[in-house]
């Protein structure tokens, strides 16, 4: 575990990135969300109520309040004004990656360990494309789930390494629910103890 990259690194890349308008959008909120310790998860622009620009980001910790939101969201639209890139009217939507999250850096990997999840690989592994399965281990080239799905003749276990990834998302399970509560939880609690120091420095 200690050669993976530490969760909490803000600067840790992602794995899946996006392409052509999504990544030029990406470019330029990313450097603006850093600059305020927090990182991207993933940016769409969706022909939804005209067209609509959904972001999502977290703090390194994972958590992300509405706060949060309303600050990503005040920082990022004027830099969206002067540098232009949508050529027609959009609705800003920033959101947390919520329980159900996209896995897109290999600490998200480390962090939900042991539960349920559906990846799409860029080329076939093991002979497909598409795995369902719980996260029974994580290194730094790749991660090996335990399927919950077997045809027959098919191993049980499968490696995938970081580098074929194209897609990855946490399935919403109650185990899922509880342990997402408990870490949004703990991540409040050190926030408090945090702001509660900080008070304490200004006295």
């Amino acid at each position: 575990m200690s050669d993976l990259t530490n969760a909490n690194d803000i600067n840790e890349p992602r794995l899946i990135t996006e392409t052509g308008l999504d990544q030029r959008l990406a470019a330029i909120i990313e450097p603006v969300l850093l600059g305020m310790d927090y990182r991207l998860v993933r940016v769409r622009l969706l022909n939804q109520n005209g067209a609509t620009l959904q972001i999502m980001a977290e703090r390194a910790d994972g958590s992300m309040n509405v706060q949060d939101c309303e600050a990503v969201s005040t920082a990022v639209s004027p830099v969206l004004d002067v540098e232009d890139p949508i050529d027609k009217a959009y609705h800003l939507e920033v959101s947390s990656p919520g329980i159900d999250r996209p896995m897109v850096r290999k600490s998200d990997f480390t962090r939900w360990q042991s539960h349920l999840i559906k990846c799409e690989t860029s080329i076939l592994v093991d002979n497909r494309k598409r795995f369902r399965g719980k996260i029974t281990d994580v290194t730094e080239d790749g991660f090996t789930i335990e399927r919950d799905q077997v045809a027959y003749g098919e191993e049980p276990r499968v490696t995938i390494p970081f580098s074929t990834l194209a897609d990855a998302k946490l399935i919403l399970t109650d185990d899922l629910i509880r342990d997402a509560l408990r870490a949004d939880k703990l991540a409040k609690a050190e926030a408090a103890n945090q702001n509660d120091e900080v008070e304490e420095d200004e006295e």
